[in-house]
């Protein structure tokens, strides 16, 4: 008895299933008639499309960068140990300031062949003096003076070498005139800031053994930025170095500088980097905006903004469900860009349609039959 039960009750629900599929009409290739009732049960919501300024990109993925001359790395010059760490991230440092110190051996030893250079460069420099007054009273060839000649100036070679290595160490001139003069060996290295800015990064801690070239710091100059702005490659032909560039999130305006000459194979999308040139909020290296960009020309129908979610997928098209007196009309669109939340749309429309938001699955199903 019960299966009977069952089996009344399916074969009831398909002729009621048949029945709602029977109510969907489409009295046109691309219109269907929907209920109210039906508009609930799909759980169908609509938008009222909004205008976009014509030639314009809008929701497009963009990165604020650093210009790279504007970055500044400081590394250790010798291999040893971070004594102290003077500034932390997020710090403002000026040029020449002080920023870390460490402790090397290795500079001992390049102090030691320092001193000896200039030993041996204060003796050639002797014997050439010496030389020079025999030569000039022929006591000596002229061979031999060209001999003590020829190695004052390898000696003088040397020490120049012997001092830029110093140099390099992190040694200032004075430091390493000081070490001449006294010939006391420092074993502590200074590092200074090359330039003015901001530490983005720092990468040693005290206490931590470093090899030469490690980096420290990162330290960057704020005051210019770029947007890395990712473009629809179908698009980039549009944009020409110079065309103005908005983030309407903080109200920062900026140029192209160029478009890049290359895609991203992942996302399809083209590199455009834009010098910002105002900025009245507040925009870091590293954070992700969504910029605006004007195109040089503009699609022979205005452009529209709406929801991503209301875009429907079908045969290689793009359509929007525009509501109709008594149901919606399937309307092929053209995307001109794309972000997670809106989307800019070029379609023959009027300002007042309204577009199924939510529920375009079910209509997408009962549009297909």
């Amino acid at each position: 008895m019960n299966r009977t039960v069952r089996t009344c009750v399916s074969l009831l629900s398909g002729i009621i299933l048949a029945g709602s599929l029977a109510s969907w009409t489409a009295r046109a290739a691309n219109e269907l008639k929907v209920s109210a009732e039906q508009m609930r049960a799909l759980g169908v919501e609509t938008v009222k499309i909004q205008s976009a300024e014509a030639g314009e990109l809008h929701g497009l993925a963009a990165q604020v960068m650093v210009p790279p001359g504007q970055m500044q790395i400081v590394a250790a010059p010798v291999p040893g140990l971070v004594e102290s760490m003077r500034v932390a991230a997020h710090d403002a440092v000026s040029k020449g300031q002080v920023v870390a110190r460490l402790q090397s051996p290795a500079l001992l030893e390049a102090q030691r062949s320092y001193l000896q250079a200039a030993t041996q460069a204060q003796l050639a420099e002797q014997n050439l003096r010496r030389d020079e007054a025999l030569v000039q009273e022929g006591i000596i060839p002229e061979s031999r003076h060209e001999a003590t000649r020829s190695v004052h100036d390898e000696a003088q070679a040397l020490l120049a070498e012997r001092r830029h290595a110093l140099q390099l160490m992190g040694m200032s001139e004075t430091a390493i005139r000081k070490l001449r003069s006294t010939r006391r060996y420092v074993a502590q290295v200074e590092l200074v800031a090359p330039a003015t800015g901001v530490v983005i990064e720092q990468t040693a801690t005290a206490g931590q053994r470093v090899d030469a070239a490690a980096p420290l710091y990162k330290i960057a100059d704020l005051s210019r930025l770029w947007l890395e702005v990712q473009v629809p490659v179908q698009r980039a032909n549009a944009l020409t170095p110079g065309a103005p560039v908005s983030v309407p999130s903080c109200g920062a305006k900026a140029k192209v500088l160029a478009v890049g000459k290359s895609v991203d194979p992942a996302n399809q999308t083209v590199s455009v980097r834009a010098e910002i040139i105002t900025c009245p909020g507040t925009l870091w290296p590293g954070q992700y905006v969504e910029a605006v960009i004007a195109t040089r020309d503009a699609t022979p129908d205005k452009q529209w903004k709406l929801p991503t979610s209301a875009l429907v997928h079908q045969s290689g098209k793009i359509y929007v469900f525009v509501q109709i007196k008594d149901g919606f009309r399937a309307q092929a669109v053209t995307v001109v860009s794309q972000s997670a939340q809106e989307s800019t749309v070029s379609a023959p429309f009027t300002g007042q349609e309204h577009v199924a938001s939510r529920g375009t699955a079910g209509l997408k199903a009962a549009w297909q039959g």
